[in-house]
């Protein structure tokens, strides 16, 4: 299966959309996305369905566990998205994060 990837200006362009951060709790708290909702990878798979019929960006680090996430979350029904690069190119391009735990 083909992972969608989506750039950084793409995903500014794309409003409505769920930010789904995979990342851990304490990486998530640690800086995320503005708005980004955090959905560990490992708890995804019975969590998947909830997204079904939805336009998900799935984010990580640097966008290894977000092309698994965006195959997860293809298969419940979603229409989702890799961000490449992840986090780390997010703040590399400038782009205000947020911190703290919100799931």
């Amino acid at each position: 299966m083909t992972v969608r990837e989506i750039d950084l200006d793409e995903l500014r362009r794309r409003e409505g959309a769920v930010v789904l951060d995979v990342r851990s709790p304490a990486e998530f708290a640690a800086g995320h996305l503005p708005g980004a909702v955090n959905l560990p990878l490992d708890e995804l798979p019975g969590a998947a369905r909830r997204f079904a019929g939805q336009d998900v960006v799935a984010v990580c680090a640097s966008g290894g566990r977000s092309a698994m996430a965006a195959q997860v979350l293809d298969a419940a029904g979603a229409r989702a998205w890799s961000l490449t690069g992840g986090t780390q190119a997010w703040v590399r391009a400038g782009h205000p994060i947020e911190h703290g735990a919100t799931r």
